[in-house]
């Protein structure tokens, strides 16, 4: 995910469930699960795993 969301420009904010129980709580709460990756640009929209067309469109790119 970091080197396709890298290679299209995007930048983004990088959260590890697995070091951080913060961030475990909030990827259960955004998508119902702790599924990674995760990708969200504003907390409400989000996909969850490596769907390019679907990350694409969300993001825009």
């Amino acid at each position: 995910m970091k080197k396709y969301l890298k290679s299209k420009g995007v930048d983004y904010e990088e959260h590890n469930i697995e070091e951080s129980d913060d961030d475990a709580k909030a990827c259960l709460s955004l998508s119902g699960d702790t599924m990674v990756p995760v990708v969200t640009p504003d907390d409400k929209e989000y996909v969850v795993g490596f769907d390019r067309e679907k990350i694409d469109n969300m993001l825009g790119i």
